[in-house]
């Protein structure tokens, strides 16, 4: 185990300590803890929290996970506002409540969520931690509507926390520095169930999800709030709940496609800029006298038909999930029809139903997640239902996500990279004010979307081996916030520059290069590279006042309807197989470039079932990369000889590098033992396991090794190299499948390979999976002796290697005076 829960515990009995002491000394003329010392203290805390419960998911599927996110949460915006609060932003006592209630409302109901989940499961220390500080909130909604209640109410609750947290923390460190002799009574953390086991190495379950549906919960509190009379007004107070929600579901987003859930990680991507938007709505009336009204009906609009596909696709695997993005899409629809957005009515009305939709939702998250017995989704009836349909098939299996090279603990972000082109690209449609550039439009449309969230695609896209597309992605992203900005600065409207123009014109040469790179790519990525040019383009012939009516519109809109396509096509070819909305071909095709389009398993060498796979594969006659004690090596079974044959013709195997066998242990030549001379044999024993290769005579005992004609490939006619590695994983991958054939992992005359990615990169199209265990121990191959005249007392060396001549003649010396 380890202290990630004891931090994340202290974390708790450290802030709860902090609010009990102010509520304490709430009556105080002078607080103890001002303000703004308060509100820092929690964000710290908060941050703490957070990796804490980041940490702690990775081993284990417990409600600490949800715990610690919607605790840290609630502070990060409770410290803000106190921040707020303290620099004098909120004036008197009413704005401090209108800023405070909808985020206490809020995680009062998601912490009572959570506790309700915790004893039905038997977590009764999280139960009672989370159901205190619901209770804490419930008391401090009352209090800021009634002046007959005291805080110490509230205080008394938050003391609770602390006590229960810091008695927790203290029995995790002490059974943790005792090495288990000693655990107070109840921190016994519950041990995983079989079940939560198998789905948290599967990766099928997203235990992110209920946190990000808590997250939607804040921010449509603070509408609905102000629809149902709750607060007065909205105003700056309410937006570090807005941007708290967004800035920990962007975190959502990426622990979501950690989690391999690539539509509720592209979900939570899609209603993170809504909260962006929301708040940056609510700033606007700062240097603006009237409220903003809603230009971005374009791109909200674009979101809603997001919405809608997605729900649609979401729904196929799980309903219950799909029709609750359904409610997103009738409120994007509701923004978009009226003229003032997130100040009307009918949007807050939305907003309402949100919030108790994602209430269930979260409930169902939470249940589902911790307990046996699962709450039906309708999961299983729609599998059914799609196993009958020949056209469209579920993408299943551990290799769904596989990356292009190596091994990556993400799915792809591509689907949300694209979608964020059409929101950016769809926002510059609207015209403005150039006094006021596209007030509601560059920042959250452009900026946000276009910007963040798309640097954020690109870095997915770059950990799973996509060094183009990342490429891109990240190229685009600078390009829509770098415009963003001086379009909203004024830089860009009314006094344009020769500076602008000359940037422009560097992203054009940038881009030119990639969409010259995407000709050996695919014809989707071609198209969508090319008409970003024509945005470009737009932008320098506005900067030098040279721009003909309507081109804009033209070319944002062409690059707009590309960027959907490659949108449906992405998310269709993530869920379904089949070629349904192909993303083409290379348009340019290179001999030694369709590595990328043959599917080679990378399986990470960590794990004992991908070991036990890749002896399936080799002993079905595949042949497989894998590491070693030196550097990443081709392999094949001897008693496959057609594979032995593969091998050799993959490689075009030079003939002063013939293949050579390699074996676990002795034990695998014992039946040819005879045929070995006593010196050889303890010569082998004393050298081996080690990067040393030994070439001994070539006789009967070959025929031992079931090779048949294929032996002919492996090694010289007169001599054969053998050894036995110093690695644990190749020698018991041998142990699985018998003797192997070995040659270097890459084509004939270049140089050895040194990391599971160049083995893709160089023979990705020839092999059928690579184990991955990233860079090599050594950088140098095995050292080379020549013993076919060992018996005379003679031994040479075809190649020095890791193993310097003094080390091998040191061994042959003590074997011989044995």
């Amino acid at each position: 185990d380890s202290l990630h829960s004891s931090v994340g515990f202290l974390s708790i009995s450290a802030g709860s300590l902090l609010l009990a002491v102010h509520f304490y000394s709430s009556h105080r003329a002078a607080p103890l803890i001002p303000s703004t010392a308060l509100g820092v203290l929690l964000l710290i805390l908060s941050a703490l929290l957070a990796y804490s419960g980041i940490r702690r998911s990775l081993r284990d599927a417990s409600l600490f996970l949800s715990l610690c996110l919607t605790i840290s949460a609630f502070w990060c915006g409770y410290g803000v506002t106190f921040i707020l609060a303290g620099q004098g932003v909120l004036e008197g006592t009413r704005d401090f409540r209108d800023a405070l209630v909808p985020g206490l409302v809020t995680f009062a109901l998601a912490l009572l969520l959570v506790a309700v989940v915790g004893f039905l499961c038997g977590e009764a220390v999280l139960a009672m931690i989370a159901s205190a500080v619901s209770l804490a909130s419930a008391h401090e909604v009352a209090l800021h509507y009634s002046s007959t209640l005291g805080s110490s109410a509230v205080a008394c609750n938050y003391m609770i926390v602390c006590l229960v947290g810091g008695y927790f923390a203290l029995g995790r460190i002490l059974h943790f520095l005792t090495k288990e002799k000693i655990a107070l009574p109840g921190t016994d953390l519950t041990k995983p169930k079989p079940h939560e086991q198998i789905q948290s190495t599967g990766g099928s379950i997203n235990h992110f999800a209920a946190t990000g549906l808590i997250l939607n919960m804040l921010s449509t509190s603070v509408f609905g709030c102000r629809l149902l009379g709750v607060t007065s007004k909205l105003f700056i107070g309410q937006v570090p709940w807005l941007w708290a929600a967004g800035i920990y579901q962007i975190g959502i987003c990426i622990l979501s496609y950690r989690a391999m859930d690539v539509l509720m990680a592209t979900a939570f991507g899609f209603t993170s800029i809504l909260k962006f938007a929301g708040g940056y709505c609510l700033l606007y009336p700062i240097w603006q006298l009237e409220e903003p009204f809603d230009e971005s009906n374009s791109p909200v609009q674009c979101k809603s038909k997001f919405f809608a596909v997605l729900a649609l696709f979401l729904a196929l695997k799980s309903p219950v999930d799909g029709l609750y993005l359904l409610g997103y899409v009738a409120y994007c629809i509701a923004l978009a029809c009226c003229p003032r957005g997130f100040f009307e009515g009918g949007p807050q009305g939305v907003d309402v139903a949100i919030f108790v939709a994602s209430a269930l939702m979260s409930l169902i998250h939470l249940y589902s997640v911790k307990a046996s017995a699962k709450i039906p989704t309708g999961k299983g009836a729609v599998k059914a239902l799609l196993a009958r349909s020949s056209f469209l098939k579920l993408r299943e299996g551990p290799d769904i996500h596989a990356p292009y090279l190596g091994y990556s603990k993400y799915a792809d972000a591509e689907v949300l990279g694209y979608a964020c082109s059409v929101l950016a690209s769809f926002a510059l449609t609207m015209t403005g004010d150039p006094q006021a550039p596209l007030a509601t439009v560059v920042i959250p449309w452009v900026v946000v979307a276009g910007g963040i969230l798309k640097l954020l695609g690109g870095s997915v896209a770059f950990a799973r081996g996509k060094t183009l597309e990342s490429s891109a992605f990240i190229l685009y992203a600078v390009m829509w916030i770098i415009w963003g900005l001086t379009r909203y600065g004024g830089l860009y409207g009314t006094t344009r520059s020769f500076h602008a123009a000359v940037g422009i014109i560097a992203f054009m040469l940038f881009n030119g290069f990639i969409v010259f790179c995407t000709l050996f790519l695919n014809i989707a990525w071609f198209f969508y590279s090319l008409t970003f040019m024509l945005i470009a383009v737009s932008f320098l012939l506005d900067a030098i006042h040279a721009l003909p009516t309507g081109y804009d519109i033209t070319a944002t809109l062409i690059f707009g309807l590309v960027s959907f396509y490659c949108f449906l096509s992405a998310l269709y070819n993530s869920i379904f197989e089949g070629s349904c909305l192909p993303m083409g071909r290379p348009i340019v095709q290179l001999s030694g470039m369709g590595a990328g389009m043959t599917k080679c398993l990378h399986l990470p060498a960590r794990k004992a079932s991908s070991v036990k796979r890749i002896a399936d594969i080799l002993r079905n006659g595949g042949t497989c990369g894998i590491p070693t004690d030196t550097v990443y090596v081709l392999v094949a079974a001897c008693n496959r000889p057609d594979a032995v044959e593969k091998a050799h013709h993959s490689k075009r195997q030079a003939q002063d590098r013939p293949m050579s066998l390699w074996i676990s242990s002795l034990k695998q030549l014992e039946p040819a033992k005879h045929l070995f001379t006593p010196l050889l044999w303890d010569f082998m024993e004393a050298a081996w396991p080690s990067p040393i290769s030994l070439v001994i005579l070539r006789g009967e005992w070959v025929d031992f090794l079931g090779m048949k004609d294929s032996a002919k490939y492996v090694g010289t006619p007169q001599s054969v190299a053998i050894r036995i590695p110093d690695c644990s994983v190749t020698t018991h991958l041998i142990d699985l499948v018998g003797p192997i054939v070995v040659t270097s992992a890459n084509p004939t005359g270049e140089a050895d390979t040194t990391h599971h990615n160049q083995v893709y990169a160089k023979l990705g199209d020839k092999v059928d999976a690579v184990l991955c265990d990233g860079p090599s121990p050594e950088n140098i191959a095995s050292t080379v002796v020549d013993c076919t005249k060992i018996d005379s007392g003679n031994i040479g060396f075809f190649r020095v290697g890791i193993i310097p001549k003094s080390q091998v003649l040191q061994i042959l010396e003590q074997v011989q005076k044995k």
